[in-house]
């Protein structure tokens, strides 16, 4: 039997996401998905249990359509006169937030460019840039792994895919933090939205007319049956790029070092059975997932979820972090155990907008994770775990920083 939603709401202070597994908790115990004011003021539907949060990844009555984001925040604003800052319709209008039959046309493009065999290619350079980070580390006592070797390595990468020359590629972590954080201003969005528009049309003029073999001029190149990508479509492309290609996976090897690091156990294991390390990365994603909910979606019409009806034109956000935390689907689910058979983890999401570049950011932490311990095998933690500070973004889940002694 299914009953009709009422508007009783939790509002959610902008400090729950300095411990969300708490507030993942208590929603699973309580039931079905419930309406919440998130931080920013927008009314939303919060689904948190394994099997609800997976059948709506899948279904085809929930819309991504980027084009529509702003159109629906401020709809389920508190104060419609103040709702957050968006990024604008084009940037909005990517792979991730868009769907079919437009969603499997520009999949079809991008896969074109992104494919596996030039992912297993770029192992020699990330192994390199890696060493190079480790290397500069070597010389300290200690060490702040977010901006001393999560950043710097992921936005290395990055630009290298891009084919961006290196006296530009600070900007990319600027951009990243105004669009994914909170708490920014209309105007200060605008300006990094513009900024990564501008930023990258000087790129596809250069691309267009000197191609390289990096994978962003193989973008601008790629077609099918004379379709190609349009001017927008790749500036929209490049935005996901910076925002999911770069701080995802930066989020995702704090994360993993900081669970191994709580877990010492689990950590001398590691470095005992290094082989166990494909198995580990899935854990630790599972575990500390670099996405706490995923991203914008809305209804486009009424569905039964857990035991209740979600009208039509509502604001939906599944919560990844609370998925994977579910006893209903993992035994003993706040435990890290790098030996657990895992499987069906949802940190790269689930159907159609399954996380493109999954395996080029699970390459990232495997090959980041495993020289870091190398290199350093008495690693420890320089603050308690307690004090970390997580960012303040409802969707991204991840570390502000990560002090770290090197040498015990």
């Amino acid at each position: 039997m299914h009953t009709q939603p009422t508007e009783e709401l939790e509002k959610l202070s902008a400090e729950f996401v300095q411990d969300v597994y708490e507030l993942y908790a208590r929603l699973r115990a309580e039931g079905p998905p419930r309406k919440v004011l998130m931080p920013h003021g927008i009314k939303v539907w919060m689904v948190t249990r394994y099997d609800d949060v997976r059948s709506l990844l899948a279904d085809g009555r929930v819309s991504k359509d980027g084009r529509r984001i702003n159109e629906m925040f401020a709809r389920h604003s508190e104060t419609p006169t103040e709702a957050p800052a968006a990024v604008n319709d084009d940037l909005a209008a990517h792979m991730l937030n868009s769907d079919p039959p437009q969603h499997a046309r520009l999949r079809r493009l991008v896969g074109k460019a992104f494919t596996e065999r030039r992912t297993k290619a770029l192992r020699p350079r990330i192994e390199a840039i890696t060493d190079e980070l480790l290397d500069r580390l070597a010389q300290r006592p200690d060490a702040d792994l977010i901006e001393d070797l999560a950043a710097p390595l992921t936005i290395t990468v990055l630009a290298e895919l891009l084919g961006v020359p290196p006296e530009n590629r600070t900007v990319f972590r600027q951009w990243t933090n105004t669009l994914v954080g909170a708490n920014h201003t209309e105007e200060e969005v605008a300006a990094a939205s513009a900024a990564v528009a501008k930023f990258t049309e000087d790129l596809i003029d250069a691309k267009t007319a000197e191609p390289g073999e990096d994978m962003f001029s193989a973008l601008v190149q790629a077609t099918e049956d004379g379709d190609r990508l349009t001017k927008t479509e790749l500036i929209a492309m490049v935005f996901l790029l910076v925002v999911a290609g770069h701080d995802t996976t930066l989020s995702m090897i704090g994360n993993a070092v900081l669970a191994l690091l709580k877990h010492p156990e689990q950590l001398a294991l590691l470095q005992e059975r290094p082989e166990l390390l494909p198995n580990a990365v899935d854990e630790l994603l599972r575990y500390e997932g670099p996405v706490g909910m995923a991203t914008f979606r809305f209804t486009t019409e009424d569905i039964p979820v857990g035991g209740i009806t979600i009208p039509a034109k509502e604001i939906v956000m599944v919560a990844l972090g609370s998925a994977n935390r579910d006893a209903a689907k993992f035994e003993n689910p706040d435990a890290l155990d790098i030996t657990r058979r895992i499987g069906g983890h949802l940190a790269f999401g689930h159907g159609i907008h399954y996380c493109a570049g999954a395996p080029l950011g699970r390459l990232q932490v495997e090959i980041g994770v495993s020289r870091l311990l190398q290199r350093f095998p008495q690693l420890r933690l320089a603050a308690k775990s307690e004090d970390l500070e997580w960012k303040a973004s409802t969707i991204m889940h991840g570390l502000v920083g990560l002090p770290v002694t090197l040498n015990a």
